[in-house]
């Protein structure tokens, strides 16, 4: 499909959170039930970090590019997804945020690209995050635990003895006798060393990699058979690829190995983890395919494959993602081609709401002028619903009818059973003219039961005149 009408298609259907129950008689996989890339659909996601624990299911761990962005430095609030099929996955919520780090910078944000790891019933996470003002040369390599892998998580405090100014993105490996090690840096300086058995010490001094080629960032390392393979983003300008190197130790030396995965699309930034997962290989990395915007990332998996040698295959990147290991199963993100393909069908009970209706307010700079609703570019501004049926809870089609000489604009909505807080993104994309009320752009949101719920779009990222709103839910 080409780019112009993926991007009509997409409209505002991006970035959503449904349920989906599906049952199964059957232990087999479901036979051509495939993921779609983007995987992770309800929130904005970057920097997965997958592993795969005892119970069976695999866990990605990733940092999440908070929305509207104001960059980087917003990042917070990391969430945990889970799936036991690789099609399905499941939301399990947010595990830690910078409001959590006592020896954090007071200001917050910078919660950047995490890990996990697990030993002797303690699940550990490593998440980078500077602990002053000056965050660049503050940067501190936190550790929080629990004995859930997706909760309950709480910051023991940080590993001494790094680099301030440029240890971030850290990977912890175990390798196959129970040892563990440490691995991260960043601004072209890579490093490895052994943890001590508290998971929160080192065990001997920091060994710099200084022979692997144009090292950036986002270091992972695994091993298959007796081969260690570090993997990280490297400088190419404007448009980071994934390269790999191989050892046969795990401290190195490495010897490289060349590009395995081009750049992404619309993100100037890459990053990726590699796991065997029920007898096949991933590779986890983010793009910019929902949002276009590389401050909003989201995670998407293809299948990865060796050579005879141990050498691995360039990375495809897909459209379709993966198919699926397993029988369907529970599951809170959408699937990326039925948002595509806009399949609501089944919310069909639908209720218009003029914007010169008695239940909408304005402000912040945007007007009414005539029937509509314009000024949406101006920072601040916004309009509201009030009012609005919800049924018996939960979620709702919200559709905007509007217009747009822009090449591309998106609104925040904020709905009343947002549980979250992320608010949700809605992208829309240019009609032609201020005019030409030919754009219709949905997504599903969330709202609590009853007639007392609220939904407010918030403007100023582009500029769209909105003539009506809909709202329907499943009869």
């Amino acid at each position: 499909m080409k780019k112009r009408l993926l991007n009509l298609l997409l409209s505002g259907t991006m970035l959503l959170s449904t349920f989906i129950g599906c049952t199964s008689s059957s232990s087999t996989s479901a036979s051509g039930i495939m993921s779609g890339n983007p995987i992770f659909t309800s929130i904005f996601t970057a920097d997965p970090s997958a592993h795969v624990w005892d119970d069976g299911r695999i866990y990605v761990y990733a940092s999440h590019d908070i929305f509207p962005s104001r960059g980087s430095d917003l990042m917070d609030k990391y969430h945990v997804f889970s799936s036991d099929n690789m099609v399905d996955w499941v939301d399990e919520g947010e595990i830690l945020r910078a409001d959590d780090v006592p020896w954090g910078r007071s200001e917050g944000g910078f919660m950047w690209a995490p890990d996990a790891a697990y030993k002797d019933g303690t699940y550990y996470f490593y998440f980078p995050h500077p602990s002053g003002t000056d965050w660049n040369n503050s940067w501190k390599i936190g550790v929080a635990t629990s004995d859930k892998p997706a909760a309950d998580f709480t910051v023991q405090g940080y590993i001494a003895g790094l680099p301030g100014s440029n240890f971030i993105d850290p990977c912890v490996f175990r390798d196959d006798d129970g040892s563990y090690y440490l691995y991260g840096g960043g601004g072209g300086s890579s490093y490895g060393v052994k943890l001590d058995d508290d998971m929160m010490s080192l065990d001997g001094s920091l060994q710099q990699f200084n022979e692997l080629d144009d090292f950036h960032e986002a270091t992972w390392v695994f091993k298959r058979e007796d081969m260690y393979y570090l993997m990280y983003s490297d400088n190419n300008p404007g448009a980071n690829r994934m390269r790999y190197a191989t050892s046969d130790s795990p401290l190195g030396p490495w010897e490289n190995r060349g590009i395995i995965l081009d750049p992404v699309t619309d993100s100037e930034t890459s990053h990726g983890s590699i796991v065997e997962f029920k007898g096949d290989w991933y590779m986890f990395y983010h793009n910019a395919e929902i949002s276009s915007n590389g401050t909003l990332r989201s995670v998407a998996v293809d299948r990865l494959f060796f050579n005879g040698d141990g050498t691995i295959q360039k990375v495809i990147q897909t459209m379709d993602g993966v198919p699926a290991v397993g029988p369907r199963s529970h599951a809170t993100e959408t699937k990326y081609y039925d948002l595509i393909n806009e399949n609501y069908e089944e919310y069909s009970a639908k209720t218009e709401y003029p914007m010169n209706g008695s239940n909408i307010s304005f402000g912040g700079g945007a007007v009414r002028s005539g029937n509509n609703i314009e000024n949406m570019h101006i920072e601040g501004s916004y309009f509201e619903l009030t009012g609005v049926n919800g049924g018996a809870g939960g979620k709702a089609l919200v559709t905007v009818i509007y217009a747009s000489a822009d090449s591309g604009a998106a609104f925040k909505v904020d709905a009343s059973g947002d549980s979250a807080g992320d608010g949700y993104f809605l992208s829309l994309p240019g009609t032609g003219g201020w005019g030409s009320y030919t754009g219709r752009t949905s997504r599903l949101i969330d709202l609590i039961p009853g007639t007392n719920n609220t939904i407010r779009m918030s403007g100023g990222m582009g500029g769209a005149n909105v003539s009506s709103v809909s709202v329907s839910l499943i009869p």
